[in-house]
């Protein structure tokens, strides 16, 4: 494992090159790819209303389970992009390298790896995958990575610092083909944009839909957690405000003037999923829009009428964060050959 250094080098077009999108959700790694001029030649989820919600935005239907596709229909390709379920491995501390990831999702992308060789794996998983088995899952991954063919560097990011007003920590791994002899890799630094949950509410909604009304609401009112405007900045991280009930998961009330809580796609609570935002007088959730925005979907991206508002917010709990994205592929690109 090689360490980051702290410079990049200038990105050059990336026209010509071509990736595959797996694990694909809503698409969020192909859409920051493709504002880079990237073109995806294959995609897969197994997930149903995620594949509908991919077909209504790219007009085609992503290839289904991963573990049933055989490797040479995958087009040929550059990049490798996928957002992997973390899941225990079959062999727990042996060691084995390659063979202790069979029957795990990650083994599907070693073994498309294998075959077509692509210049760079870009991968991305929670925060925790770093801590999952007392840090040996991600020990495991990184020396499958190095076994196969490749110099994988990896390094946690938080979305609340490069354009989306979420604070969603998520790890994100770079593995380049050691034919390239990238002996260097650094991520973007923050970018440190201004921006809050207030900027990306939806004007003109039915706020009836997502409006949390319980007796057992309290909102706090010291100037230290104030939520009517008394910060010189926006901070960049969620400004907790007010509880439901006791308090627990999905129980606290955030300001707009902050960040958004992490989205997810499981979890409990009044506002589980989204969280509880004090806006205009009252408590709700985020709407499905909203959390799009969050996490730096363009209003252009649509979920079909036939998707419901809670498989709308597991959808985009599962999802990336597109300007993350975006901002890494920018230092890939420059070390991608020209085609």
């Amino acid at each position: 494992m090689k360490k980051v250094s702290n410079t990049n080098k200038k990105a050059i077009s990336t026209n010509k090159i071509r990736f595959i999108d797996l694990f694909a959700g809503l698409g969020g790694f192909r859409i920051a790819l493709e504002n880079s001029g990237a073109e995806c030649v294959f995609s897969s989820e197994w997930d149903k209303y995620a594949g509908l919600t991919y077909q209504h935005n790219f007009k085609e239907f992503p290839n289904g389970d991963i573990t049933k596709i055989v490797v040479n229909q995958v087009p040929k390709h550059n990049i490798i992009c996928a957002g992997f379920p973390c899941q225990a491995f079959s062999i727990s501390g042996k060691q084995l390298g390659f063979d202790d990831t069979r029957g795990t999702l990650f083994f599907d992308i070693a073994r498309i790896a294998m075959h077509h060789k692509p210049e760079v794996l870009f991968l991305e998983n929670v925060k925790n995958l770093g801590r999952h088995n007392n840090g040996h899952t991600l020990k495991r991954i990184l020396s499958v990575l190095e076994e196969i063919g490749y110099d994988p560097y990896y390094k946690v990011l938080n979305a609340s610092l490069y354009g989306v007003p979420q604070s969603r920590e998520r790890i994100y791994i770079v593995a380049f083909n050691k034919r390239l002899k990238i002996n260097s890799f650094s991520f973007p630094e923050p970018t440190l944009e201004k921006v809050s949950v207030g900027d990306i509410l939806e004007k003109g909604i039915d706020e009836k839909k997502f409006i949390i009304d319980r007796k057992d609401i309290t909102i706090r009112n010291d100037k230290n957690k104030n939520h009517l405007g008394l910060f010189e900045e926006i901070p960049y991280k969620p400004l907790r405000v007010g509880t439901i009930n006791k308090g627990g998961q999905g129980e606290r009330i955030y300001s707009p003037l902050g960040h958004a809580i992490t989205l997810s796609a499981y979890g409990g609570g009044a506002a589980g999923k989204t969280g509880a935002y004090f806006i205009n007088g009252k408590v709700r959730q985020l709407s499905p829009r909203e959390c799009l925005r969050v996490q730096g979907f363009p209003d252009s991206y649509e979920f079909p009428s036939t998707i419901s508002v809670s498989q709308a917010y597991k959808m985009c709990g599962n999802s990336v964060s597109v300007p993350v994205i975006e901002k890494i592929f920018a230092s890939i690109s420059s070390f991608l050959p020209t085609k």
